[in-house]
């Protein structure tokens, strides 16, 4: 059985999870704010993979961390990896029309409160982990901000979409390549995971196996991407195909080749899985999600 089959229900449960949680926490208040929370709303509401929230949850699940308690850290970075969704797509940066087969924010409402939407996910995310409610222990709560602005700031997320934007003069190498993509797309996939062993406390061994599983993870979901950039279809991926090429930029793809970059992306996946070789079936969503992250079609 493929492993997005059979991957389905835990998608369907932390979508609709996170999907509700979302809507009690951005209610719409009668006030002159109320178009900056339906565009919120607009954002993170309905649609997207939710890959992950439900890292969080699995990577949680190893430790018996509490499911709302898990689910609060996924919200999170949920949050955090739609804010730069939102601006990514502003017309400043790749000037998409389209995310999670929906208008972008910006065209949807425009590019005033597009970079607002972005700014406010951004600081709920930090002031949802930083509540009591997450976990009792202050420093369990320090650590997770301090880790997620890590993954988030110019040593993470924003630093690889700044080589992201160099990108598109070329000239960017197989090494160079890698590098873009393990900080703008593998530094969040890597706190994902980080979270579970934070809120469970757990010794530098076993997260030095995680953070291994989460490294080779990012970078096949990341081939992943580029395939369906190629051979992908927008009706089903719900956003724009084919605009790495037009934009001139190497990619895993325009740098491998479909084949070479196809096995690739195998080869991480297996060296993902190897890494959970320590955990039994407690692990068995980790290694789905690994499964999943090459087979999928958006």
């Amino acid at each position: 059985m493929q492993a997005s089959l059979s991957l389905k229900p835990a998608l369907d449960a932390i979508g609709q999870a996170i999907d509700a949680r979302f809507d009690r926490l951005l209610a719409v208040p009668e006030d002159a704010r109320a178009p900056l929370y339906k565009a919120m709303r607009h954002a993170v509401i309905g649609g997207g993979k939710r890959m992950r929230p439900l890292l969080v949850v699995a990577a949680c699940d190893l430790f018996h961390v509490d499911r709302e308690r898990a689910l609060r850290v996924a919200l999170a970075i949920e949050a955090v990896h739609v804010y730069s969704l939102v601006h990514d797509d502003l017309p400043c940066m790749d000037d998409d029309d389209l995310r999670r087969g929906k208008p972008t924010v910006h065209v949807a409402f425009d590019e005033a409160i597009a970079v607002l939407t972005g700014d406010s996910l951004f600081a709920l995310a930090f002031e949802w982990l930083a509540d009591e409610a997450t976990h009792e222990d202050p420093f369990v709560r320090a650590e997770l901000v301090r880790e997620l602005a890590r993954a988030s700031g110019p040593c993470g997320m924003a630093g690889g979409q700044m080589m992201d934007l160099a990108a598109e003069a070329g000239g960017f190498d197989l090494p160079a390549t890698t590098r873009l993509q393990q900080l703008k797309t593998g530094a969040l996939i890597g706190f994902s995971v980080e979270a579970g062993a934070i809120m469970g406390k757990v010794g530098d061994s076993t997260r030095l196996k995680l953070r291994g599983y989460a490294r080779d993870l990012g970078l096949a979901f990341q081939i992943a991407d580029d395939l369906l950039d190629v051979e992908g279809d927008s009706s089903r991926t719900g956003k724009a195909v084919q605009k790495d090429a037009e934009a001139g930029k190497s990619t895993f793809v325009s740098l491998l080749g479909v084949e070479r970059a196809r096995q690739q992306a195998a080869m991480l996946i297996d060296q993902a899985i190897h890494h959970l070789s320590g955990f039994g079936p407690e692990a068995d969503l980790l290694r789905a999600i690994a499964r999943f992250a090459i087979e999928r079609d958006r």
